[in-house]
């Protein structure tokens, strides 16, 4: 048991220098990775405690690092974007993007959403280790191992519905696969897994995206010239998501 409590602090200590890392990185605009990091990183937080849920300060961390996604996801989308459109050659409409991110990487980093998280993230380890003193933790490993094995039902459940939400299944995949890293000594996924689970997030990450931006284009003028390659693009990872889904299912399920 001891052993699993020491991992689960030591990665929330790791996780927290991250963050404090992310967070000069962002308030200084050092680099335009910042963001992508930060996000990384509180995404990592959220796969680990996922499974610890019930536990003591798991709910207060889980909704204060949910305020950080929730805050940042525009952002990110709108770098994603930007980037997308200076690879095409639309820089005007990219550079008016991008020139709005040096602000918000600031307003992200002095604001309140991550200095909430980052304040109960530091008193997090105490938390567990008071919860273990206090004999709370019994059966954690068997806890952890029934989250996961229940998150990778999930996702086979999904996989089997003729009419499944391509943007449910990304969730999953995602959850499966963080999840996975967060505890790799308790991991349950067949060998050929995680491959086969990067390669479809990848192929439903570009249909998100061109959904998204057709969304957009319905309301900002200067994405028109991209909305029929969208389109087709779109379509094209439709078709190359529901192979990989399929392979998934039939060599991991």
């Amino acid at each position: 048991m001891s052993a699993l409590v020491n991992q689960l602090v030591a990665q929330v200590i790791g996780l927290e220098v991250g963050l404090l890392s992310c967070q000069a990185r962002l308030a200084a605009v050092t680099d335009d990775e910042a963001l992508h990091d930060l996000r990384t990183t509180v995404r990592r937080l959220r796969s680990l405690l996922r499974p610890l849920r019930g536990l003591p300060g798991v709910e207060q961390l889980e909704l204060a690092a949910s305020a950080v996604g929730q805050l940042t996801t525009p952002l990110r989308d709108r770098e994603v974007l930007a980037a997308y459109l200076h690879e095409h050659g639309h820089h005007e409409a990219a550079d008016r993007r991008l020139r709005l991110q040096p602000d918000a990487y600031r307003q992200v980093a002095q604001g309140p959403e991550l200095a909430h998280l980052l304040r109960i993230l530091d008193a997090f380890p105490r938390f567990i280790r008071a919860s273990e003193h206090q004999k709370l933790l019994k059966g954690l490993r068997s806890r952890v191992e029934k989250r996961l094995a229940k998150q990778w039902h999930k996702l086979d459940e999904a996989l089997k519905d003729p009419n499944h939400d391509r943007h449910r299944l990304r969730l999953l995949i995602k959850r499966v696969r963080y999840a996975d890293e967060a505890y790799p000594e308790l991991s349950q996924l067949p060998t050929n897994a995680m491959s086969r689970l990067k390669k479809a997030q990848g192929a439903l990450g570009d249909w998100h995206d061109c959904w998204q931006w057709l969304i957009q284009a319905e309301q900002q003028a200067d994405l028109q010239p991209c909305v029929a390659v969208w389109h087709r693009t779109m379509a094209k990872a439709e078709r190359e998501a529901d192979r990989i889904l399929d392979k998934l299912s039939n060599d991991c399920f």
